[in-house]
């Protein structure tokens, strides 16, 4: 059995879960709030391709559910194959959201916790938007 080492984010949202969901699994939306890598996103197909600042990776989401489950699996140039575990509670009359992040095999400490940086300034643009 293999375990990755992981760090969990979160930040709150004052904001109803429901539209924070409905705002993060929509991928259009993702140029908006995560910003550290995502240039332009377009649909094919089941999937959607994200232009990145380094390399296009493809991005699918779990069906939409009414349980705030947000993961997403990204698919590398490599072709490695990346869950993104991400939900969305309620938090009194806001939300909290969730983002478990896994350092992959092979990655260094210093570049995992560039990765964490980048989606915690990612949840912050997020928490922005949806509190304006």
């Amino acid at each position: 059995m293999t375990l990755l080492p992981s760090k969990t984010i979160s930040i709150s949202i004052k904001r109803r879960p429901e539209e924070v969901y409905a705002y993060i699994t929509n991928p259009v939306n993702f140029p908006e709030w995560v910003t550290s890598f995502v240039q332009s996103i377009r649909r094919s197909g089941e999937e959607w391709i994200v232009e990145t600042t380094e390399a296009p990776i493809t991005l699918k989401f779990v069906d939409n559910n009414d349980y705030g489950v947000a993961d997403h699996w990204v698919t590398v140039a490599t072709g490695q194959t990346i869950l993104n575990p991400m939900r969305v509670v309620p938090n009194g009359s806001g939300c909290e959201v969730i983002f478990t992040a896994f350092r992959q095999p092979g990655m260094s400490e210093e570049s995992f916790a560039n990765d964490t940086a980048m989606i915690e300034n990612d949840l912050r643009t997020l928490k922005r938007i949806m509190e304006k």
